[in-house]
C-alpha cells in the first residue's frame, strides 16, 4: 500500500485508505501528514521535559496546536505546506533541546527516533513510509494511540479558535504534549492508554468551555434567530469553515462596498451571535453541509473563503474563486496570509474579486431557526421544565455531530422524521443539515429542533444536560430523558465523544459506522464500560430509545 489513513468515518471500506484518501488527499500528502505528527511527538518529548524545569516556549505550544489542526480531515491538501511545517518543526525541536541544556537540564542518551531524526526534504516521504500508523504492530495499542491522537487533533482545533480570540490555558497545551509523548512510550500497555484517552476527555471539556467563553465574551451569547436562506441581487462572498474572527474582519472590510456576505456549512451559527447582527450586508446562509460544496460553490458565482476545514478538492469550474487562510490549503488556490503585528487580515483582493462576479444564483428560499446555545435554552428553562413535567416533551435526542457524503447518512433524516411528536432534537455541528429544513413543528412554542451552533458549540449540549440534571434533582445525568444518537465524521467529533464520556454520559450511539480505528478489543472496552453502540434501522432504534 502507498499510504494508510483511517482517521475519518468515510475511510475506504471502513478499514483504511491505502491508495488515495476518500477525502481527496494524495498518498504523498497523507504520508507527510504522518511525518508531521511524528515530528510533533519528538518535539513533545522535549516539551514535557522542559516544563519539568519551568521552561515553556509559547511558540512551541502554538506550533504543535496549529500542526495538529492542519492534519485534520479536509483542512489542507497542499504538499508544500507540510514540507515547510516539518522543516520548521525540526528546527524548533532542536532549538528546544538546546534551551533545555542551557537551562541545566539533562538530555537522555536513549531518546526516541522522533526526537533525533533528521533528513533533507527530498527524503521526507521515504522516512514517512516507516513511521506511519501501521508502524505500531500491536492492534490494540495502535488503536488506542490513534484514538488519543485524533482526540488531540480535535482538541487542538478548538484550542486554535480560542487562541485566535486571545484565550488560552497552559494546562491544555501541557496535556497535548504529554499525550503526544506518551504515544511513543512502548512501556505503556492498553490500560495505561485507556486512562490517557479518558483524561483527554477531561481536557476536551476544558477546551470547549474555553472556546465557549472566548466566543460569547467576544460576540455575545447566541440567541434565537431566523436565518434567511435566499439571496439578494448583489455581488457577494461566501464564507465557510468555523473561524468567527475571520468573519468579523471580513464584515468590517466589506461594509459600504456593495458586497454581501453569506455563510456556508458550519458558519451558519455565526448568525446567532448579537455582534454580527448589526451588519446589514450579512445576508444569510447559502447551501448546506460541506460535502455539497462542489455544486453550491459553482452556483454561488462569487468568491468562496475557507477559514478552516472542511474543504473538498475544488473543481476547475470554481477553483479560481476559492481563497483559503490559516491551516487550510490546496495547491494552486489563493491563500490569505495570517495577521501580522496585531493587524487584521487583508481581504482587499477577495473583495475586489467579488465585485467582478455576478450575484449568487438562488437555490432555495425561506428561513431556518437556530441560536439555542446553553444561555438561550436556560432562558427558556421554565418552559422546557414545565413541558417535561406535563408530559408534553417525553424525550430529548442529542443528534449532534457531522454530515457526510455516504448514502447511509439519510438514516438521520429518516430518524428525525420518524421521531414521535413529543420529542425534541438537540443538535450542534453540520449534522443539523440532515433535518434543520424539515417542518417538524414545535411543542408549546419550543421548536422541535434546537440548534446550539457549530461542532465547536457541542459544549452547550453538555451544559444543558447538566443544568437539567440539577433542575430535576437527579444524581446521574443518565437518568434524564435524553438519548444520544450522534453522527461522526472527523476528529473534532472524537474529542466531543471523549468529553461526553468524561462527563459520565453512557449509552451513546455512533453512526453511520463505528470508527475504523477502533480494534475489536477497544470496542469491547467502550461497550462494557460506557454502553457505546452503533445504529441499526430507524424503526428498531426509535423503539429502543423510547423504551
Amino acid at each position: 500500500m502507498s499510504m494508510f489513513c483511517y482517521q475519518c468515518q468515510e475511510t475506504a471500506k471502513g478499514t483504511g485508505c491505502t491508495i488515495k484518501g476518500v477525502c481527496g488527499k494524495t498518498e504523498n500528502v497523507a504520508n507527510l501528514q504522518d511525518l508531521l505528527i511524528y515530528t510533533l511527538k519528538g518535539i513533545a518529548l522535549y516539551a514535557v521535559q522542559a516544563r519539568e524545569i519551568n521552561l515553556v516556549r509559547p511558540d512551541i505550544d502554538k506550533f504543535i496546536m496549529e500542526s495538529l489542526f492542519i492534519t485534520i480531515t479536509n483542512a489542507n491538501f497542499d504538499k508544500s505546506r507540510f514540507v515547510e511545517r516539518i522543516q520548521e518543526g525540526l528546527v524548533l525541536r532542536d532549538g528546544l533541546k538546546q534551551d533545555i541544556i542551557k537551562a541545566g537540564g539533562t538530555i537522555s542518551a536513549n531518546l526516541h527516533d522522533a526526537a533525533t531524526w533528521t533528513e533533507e526534504a527530498a527524503q521526507f516521504e521515504t522516512k514517512a513510509a516507516v513511521i506511519g500508523v501501521l508502524a505500531t504492530a500491536n492492534e490494540d495499542v495502535r488503536s488506542l494511540r490513534e484514538l488519543l491522537t485524533y482526540g488531540l487533533k480535535g482538541m487542538a482545533a478548538y484550542a486554535e479558535h480560542a487562541y485566535t480570540l486571545e484565550y488560552q490555558e497552559s494546562g491544555i497545551f501541557a496535556f497535548i504534549e504529554k499525550a503526544l509523548a506518551a504515544t511513543l512510550d512502548d512501556t505503556l500497555e492498553a490500560g495505561d492508554l485507556v486512562a490517557l484517552v479518558l483524561e483527554a476527555g477531561k481536557f476536551g471539556v476544558d477546551v470547549m468551555a474555553l472556546l465557549d467563553k472566548a466566543n460569547t465574551t467576544t460576540y455575545g451569547n447566541p440567541e434565537l434567530t431566523k436565518v434567511n436562506i435566499g439571496v439578494r441581487n448583489n455581488p457577494a462572498i461566501l464564507i465557510s469553515g468555523h473561524d468567527l474572527k475571520d468573519l468579523e474582519e471580513l464584515l468590517i472590510q466589506t461594509q459600504g462596498t456593495g458586497v454581501d456576505v453569506y455563510t456556508h456549512g458550519e458558519m451558519l451559527p455565526a448568525h446567532y451571535y448579537p455582534a454580527f447582527k448589526k451588519y446589514d450586508h450579512f445576508v444569510g446562509n447559502y447551501g448546506n453541509a460541506w460535502y455539497k460544496q462542489d455544486k453550491e460553490f459553482d452556483s454561488f458565482n462569487g468568491p468562496v473563503f475557507l477559514t478552516t476545514n472542511c474543504l473538498v478538492p475544488p473543481k476547475e469550474s470554481y477553483k479560481d474563486r476559492v481563497y483559503t487562510t490559516g491551516v487550510v490549503g490546496f495547491e494552486g488556490v489563493k491563500h490569505i496570509p495570517d495577521r501580522t503585528e496585531g493587524k487584521a487580515k487583508d481581504f482587499s483582493a477577495l473583495i475586489a474579486h467579488a465585485k467582478s462576479c455576478p450575484s449568487p444564483t438562488e437555490i432555495e428560499t425561506g428561513e431556518i431557526v437556530g441560536g439555542f446555545a446553553h444561555n438561550q435554552v436556560m432562558a427558556l428553562a421554565d418552559k422546557v421544565v414545565d413541558a417535561v413535567k406535563s408530559g408534553a416533551i417525553k424525550r430529548f435526542f442529542v443528534m449532534a455531530g457531522c454530515d457526510g457524503r455516504m448514502k447511509s447518512r439519510d438514516y438521520y433524516t429518516d430518524f428525525a422524521k420518524a421521531l414521535p411528536q413529543d420529542t425534541v432534537i438537540l443538535t450542534a455541528g453540520c449534522a443539523k443539515y440532515k433535518y434543520n429544513k424539515l417542518n417538524l413543528g414545535d411543542i408549546g412554542g419550543i421548536p422541535r429542533v434546537l440548534d446550539a451552533g457549530q461542532c465547536n458549540d457541542s459544549y452547550s449540549l453538555a451544559v444543558i444536560a447538566l443544568k437539567l440534571k440539577e433542575v430535576f434533582g437527579l444524581d446521574d445525568v443518565n437518568k434524564l430523558p435524553i438519548s444520544y444518537n450522534i453522527a461522526w465524521y472527523e476528529q473534532k467529533a472524537v474529542i466531543v465523544l471523549l468529553a461526553l464520556l468524561h462527563l459520565g454520559v453512557k449509552n451513546i450511539h455512533l453512526g453511520p459506522t463505528l470508527p475504523g480505528f477502533l480494534s475489536p478489543n477497544v470496542v469491547k472496552v467502550l461497550v462494557e464500560n460506557f454502553g457505546i453502540a452503533g445504529i441499526s434501522s430507524v424503526e428498531e432504534d426509535i423503539k429502543l430509545f423510547m423504551a
